[in-house]
């Protein structure tokens, strides 16, 4: 019988949508609880997500924006690769490159099963792992100075790592050869693995309770409502054409221009177009943007702008077009390095948010966040068995202030969404020690409310042959901007502290520095910007953020003027 446009019983249509909500987080936890490194177990760098047969994203979990844009990439590319009548019950699939399996760098390694019903496959397990490292010329495999893909390690096109429920030893063994901890590459994969048939299992279950044809319905019902509340949101928005210039350092190799990334949103009757026309060339080193992130990048902006409490599901992307021109850093061309890619997409997200000011309401428009991903990466020999470890952390900043709310302090924005790696398990694992962890005064920008403050990590080593490299920005160029008078945040830098010498300041993509026992390197994130102008700063809340080390009396009387000494006054009276 011919489907209406009536939708099922929206109650049920709720909790069907919630069940698979369930099953990715499940899968989620699994993966986190049993993964090896710490860049899963303790930061949580991974998403798991569920896509029907046609490949369409059906459900994802509540973990990293960007990831979406791989998890997208690389089911499509599975579904180019073998047909479904090629596939086994217990198969798996493994993949990270950008270019020849739509993923967005090869550190992000995912692993797609399909889920078997009444012997078709029905769905799609998946889930994504961030891998400390997967070799190539740095540890980490991630610096911005790489010039091309085949610097930043094993590039993985779509192959199965599984067959008929059998794991390939030797194709685990050929990644994990490849990677400067072979041990921890094989367990992180074999969990992953282990994750999708987790999901699968929930899966059978559902479709056991359900049926497949009733779960199948649903799966459209929810794509289709997705869709047309988006619709329903586009189509209440002010119709026109809206353009932001976000800025970055460099390209990645430094001492170049730097370089713009543009975005124009036209919004139309149900559409919205992101044009990137007028954004740098491709860069030369690995600032790279793939185009399954650059998607990413738009889709997040979309859901976090217009309509947070929708499923991301494959629905919101239809009414949504994307332009990028060939060869410019959103959409470069092969064998470019794209591993530093996260900067770019930060970049993006925030250029996105920029535009919309232009199309919300002043209540809902937001200053620029610090708009980056700073990664530290330290790396070693192992000291308890062979091969060298890899400690890879990216770290937060602040987040731009709003209509009647101040920024958030310290956080990541936008694409990322990790956790911090706590000291206690940095230091048990690492022969590293953290000097400072901490909030950095005077950040946030001024306004009637305050920019989100950055954070000063510094960290020491405590072993001889320690190496590090960073990738970062906003140091010289990029800067997060305040809007409605508010003030800028402060910029992030990075210093390197040896015994007896004069602090070095580095560069904002700095790689493969030998370090010596004693010897410390500081990141200071970047600030955010504020709203407001700051004479409309309420004077307790001045007041509180001179109390709490938010900001220091000098900084204070530049931005504030004699509010200040209204503000002291008034903690005067507290204390009393």
């Amino acid at each position: 019988m011919e489907r209406t446009d009536a939708m099922t019983d929206p109650i049920e249509m709720e909790v069907f949508n919630n069940r698979l909500l369930s099953i990715t987080e499940d899968m989620n936890n699994t993966l986190v609880r049993s993964s090896f490194s710490t860049n899963i177990k303790e930061r949580k760098d991974c998403s798991v997500a569920l896509f029907d047969a046609a490949g369409r994203l059906v459900a994802q979990g509540t973990q990293i924006p960007l990831h979406l844009g791989s998890l997208n990439g690389a089911m499509r590319a599975v579904l180019d690769q073998y047909p479904l009548e090629a596939m086994h019950d217990g198969d798996a699939f493994v993949s990270n490159d950008p270019y020849l399996a739509g993923g967005s760098h090869l550190p992000d390694i995912n692993v797609i099963t399909p889920v078997f019903f009444e012997r078709r496959v029905a769905f799609f397990a998946a889930n994504i792992g961030h891998h400390s490292d997967v070799g190539g010329s740095v540890p980490g495999s991630i610096a911005g100075g790489l010039r091309t893909v085949f610097e930043e390690g094993i590039r993985i096109p779509v192959v199965r790592i599984a067959r008929a429920g059998v794991i390939d030893d030797d194709m685990l063994r050929l990644i994990a050869g490849n990677t400067r901890d072979p041990e921890e590459r094989i367990l992180d994969l074999r969990v992953q693995i282990a994750t999708n048939r987790r999901g699968a299992d929930a899966v059978l279950g559902l479709l056991g309770q359900m049926g497949l044809d009733k779960a199948l319905t649903a799966v459209e019902d929810v794509i289709r409502y997705t869709r047309n509340r988006i619709v329903h949101v586009i189509g209440e928005l002010r119709k026109g054409a809206y353009t932001f210039v976000n800025v970055m350092d460099d390209d990645g190799l430094g001492g170049g221009e730097p370089v713009e990334l543009c975005v124009t949103v036209t919004v139309g009757e149900g559409r919205l177009k992101f044009d990137f026309t007028g954004s740098g060339p491709q860069a030369r080193g690995a600032m790279n943007l793939p185009v399954s992130a650059l998607n990413a990048s738009v889709y997040y902006a979309v859901k976090a702008l217009l309509a947070p409490d929708l499923p991301p599901n494959a629905g919101l992307f239809e009414p949504i077009d994307i332009v990028a021109p060939r060869g410019t850093i959103v959409n470069p061309e092969p064998p470019a390095a794209v591993g530093a890619r996260s900067l770019t997409a930060q970049k993006v997200a925030g250029a996105i948010f920029g535009a919309f000011r232009g199309v919300l309401p002043e209540s809902r428009i937001m200053a620029s966040s610090n708009d980056a991903c700073p990664a530290i990466v330290f790396s070693g020999k192992l000291g308890r068995r062979a091969g060298s470890f890899v400690y890879l952390e990216t770290l937060g900043g602040g987040a731009g202030a709003r209509a009647g709310l101040d920024g958030m302090d310290g956080v990541h924005v936008h694409m990322t969404n990790t956790s911090n790696l706590p000291i206690e398990a940095l230091e048990n694992e690492y022969p590293l020690m953290v000097d400072a962890y901490a909030l950095v005064e005077d950040s946030g920008g001024a306004g009637q409310f305050r920019g989100g403050m950055a954070i000063a990590k510094q960290v020491s080593v405590l072993a001889d042959d320690i190496v590090f490299s960073v990738r970062s920005d906003s140091h010289t160029v990029g800067l997060a901007t305040g809007v409605r008078g508010g003030g800028d945040g402060r910029r992030a830098r990075l210093v390197h502290f040896r015994p007896g010498c004069e602090p070095e300041v580095l560069s904002s993509k700095t790689a493969n520095i030998a370090l010596r026992p004693g010897e410390s390197v500081r990141l200071d994130t970047s600030g955010a910007g504020g709203f407001g102008k700051p004479e409309d700063r309420a004077l307790n809340a001045l007041a509180q953020d001179l109390l709490d080390g938010r900001i220091t009396e000098s900084f204070a009387r530049s931005v504030y003027g004699d509010r200040v000494d209204q503000a002291l006054a008034w903690i005067r009276g507290v204390r009393i």
